[in-house]
């Protein structure tokens, strides 16, 4: 699986080497080998999905994994609907800077919970520090979700990246949380 992902020398800035994992896209038994993959990583029936690539592997297991039943998009500023209250905010920082992501609870309280919380996998692309990760992970943990008059909690119970950058160290931080599983590791 590697060997079909691009790099890009001072992309985003200089003394980033960033990996497109968009190759993967442009092949459909790489896709789907990709697929079946994640597939075997996640085992929660609530996907956690930043923007923009994270869909691009998450919307599949709805249709592929008959555990998944519910994807959760992480969105940037302006880019999901939202009524007072519903919408919250995560502080991330990147290795190129810092931003701002955004999830709904309505998104996760029409998950599947297993007892008193919500069991959530987050799936990303790319894991280089694991800023944006750690800060997701950490966020929503730290939040109560009331369906039907019952208070849940939620439970990051794993994350799953297709490319794990080792030498970023990003892994290591995120083991604090919960199990990393990386389909590829550079």
């Amino acid at each position: 699986m590697k060997e079909v992902l691009k790099f890009y020398k001072d992309f985003p800035k200089e003394g980033i080497n960033f990996v497109d994992i968009i190759p993967y896209l442009q092949n459909k038994g790489v896709y789907s080998t990709l697929i079946k993959k994640i597939g075997e990583c996640c085992t929660t029936p609530n996907i956690v999905a930043p923007e923009a690539r994270g869909f691009l592997f998450a919307a599949p297991l709805l249709v592929t994994e008959p555990g998944v039943e519910n994807i959760v998009p992480v969105r940037k500023s302006g880019k999901l609907p939202f009524a007072e209250g519903d919408l919250h905010e995560v502080l991330i920082e990147k290795e190129y800077g810092c931003d701002k992501l955004y999830y709904r609870l309505s998104d996760i309280a029409a998950g599947k919970t297993n007892g008193d919380c919500f069991e959530v996998t987050i799936l990303d692309d790319v894991l280089a520090t694991g800023g944006t990760a750690e800060s997701l992970a950490e966020s929503l943990q730290a939040m109560r979700i009331v369906r039907d008059g019952k208070e849940y909690g939620i439970r990051v119970k794993e994350f799953v990246f297709i490319v794990e950058l080792e030498e970023l160290g990003g892994a290591e931080r995120l083991r604090k949380i919960a199990p990393v599983r990386s389909i590829s590791v550079i």
